[in-house]
């Protein structure tokens, strides 16, 4: 029984060859591609897959190539590169896939499905491998520090495959001011591009944060953030020169401050006497940009020995500023009423309790007529007619 197996087997081999050589040279029927091969594009370490269909194979072979290069990948099912990345499956009908894990940049070419007839039979695709884009931080520019006036350049590189495309946008969406155009006028963008952006005569406005933004389409999109410091001599503003306040009440000075690098801001009496917080002096300092910050003094219940100067100073490494405010002392009017529902000594209950930010003005305020109107009529008045009756009897 065991000598018949050899015999079986050279005779279904013989009926495979028989059946290819009918269907072949009789028939006509010779292998061709039910599909094209479509061509991949794939991100840096991906894994791609190219996938060949042949119908009526029969006992021909399908082969992988790599075109440019005519290197033999893998015939049937059998990878011949030494390429640990690269291998190839069959459904055991009519589909052959060719696997490549883990893209790399020098997988990127010609890759073709190949049928050993004679003449060959092939169809081909191209693998494209494209990388996300990556900013090349050793040639790309870090915070930078300028005066005011003066220039600022600033680089960005970014790798990557199609070329990334490099925008600069400033992080507060505000827009940036480019000079020296050849048309000669000052334009405002939003957005620039290239990998350099020159800023000339550059002021305090321009400061903060910049972004250089690199894409190609391939995600994720990348970005760097640049700071650009602009330095400048304090500068000080102060919106109420002469302020005034009622006798224990509690006033605020103000001072705005502006300067870059950080300053150093604090009060004094014009005496040169420094100011420290306590129960009677309360300083804040608000933050309103970069560069900029509100200086206030808050005195609390304000004596007459409170009256005078004061100065807000500012000082940085460049230089510095002071703004002057003079303290006065602001009388209230008492308000009079003669209604017989009010006695007329009474006198306003909340002037004692009132909190001032500032006022300008002369340095006591006065009414002319500051009585209730009612006063006027109780004093006797003279109608025109008896007038000039009067004037006729003094003439005769």
């Amino acid at each position: 029984m065991h000598s018949l197996i050899p015999i079986l087997k050279a005779a279904s081999l013989l009926v495979n060859v028989l059946l290819t050589f009918f269907l072949v040279g009789v028939v006509g029927f010779e292998p061709d591609f039910l599909y094209p091969l479509e061509n991949v594009t794939i991100a840096q370490g991906r894994d791609a897959t190219f996938t060949c269909v042949v119908n009526n194979l029969g006992g021909h072979t399908v082969a992988w190539i790599k075109a440019d290069t005519k290197a033999i990948l893998a015939i049937h099912e059998h990878v011949i590169t030494n390429n640990a990345r690269l291998s190839v499956t069959h459904n055991d009908f009519n589909t052959w896939t060719l696997n490549i894990r883990g893209v790399k940049r020098e997988d990127r070419g010609q890759y073709m499905c190949q049928v050993n007839t004679d003449p060959m039979k092939m169809q081909t695709a191209f693998l494209e491998v494209v990388i996300p884009p990556d900013i090349i931080y050793e040639e790309t520019s870090g915070d930078l520090m300028v005066p005011e006036g003066g220039s600022a350049k600033l680089v960005c590189k970014a790798r990557g495959y199609p070329k990334p495309r490099i925008v600069w946008r400033r992080e507060d969406g505000g827009a940036i001011v480019t000079r020296g155009t050849p048309n000669g006028k000052v334009e405002k963008m939003v957005a620039v591009e290239g990998e350099m952006l020159t800023l000339s005569k550059v002021t305090r406005s321009e400061m903060g944060a910049y972004l250089c933004i690199a894409a190609n389409g391939v995600p994720p999109t990348v970005s760097k953030r640049m700071m650009l410091h602009v330095h400048f001599h304090p500068l000080i503003q102060v919106p109420n020169q002469l302020v005034g306040a009622p006798i224990n009440t509690d006033v605020t000075l103000q001072c705005q401050v502006e300067a870059s690098p950080k300053a150093i801001n604090y009060w004094t009496r014009d005496t040169g006497e420094m100011i420290i917080t306590n129960d009677k002096y309360h300083m804040t300092e608000n933050s309103n940009a970069y560069y900029s910050v509100q200086m206030k003094l808050v005195i609390r219940r304000f004596h007459k020995s409170d009256l005078g100067g004061y100065k807000c100073i500012s000082k940085n490494s460049i230089g510095d500023a002071e703004g002057n405010i003079r303290l006065y002392e602001m009388e209230l009017q008492e308000k009079i009423d003669f209604s017989d529902d009010s006695p007329e000594d009474e006198l306003d209950e909340n002037s004692e309790n009132r909190s001032y930010n500032g006022f300008q003005g002369p340095l006591t305020e006065t009414e002319e007529n500051s009585l209730d109107p009612s006063m006027n009529s109780r004093c006797p008045t003279m109608k025109p007619g008896y007038l000039l009756l009067l004037v006729f009897f003094v003439k005769i």
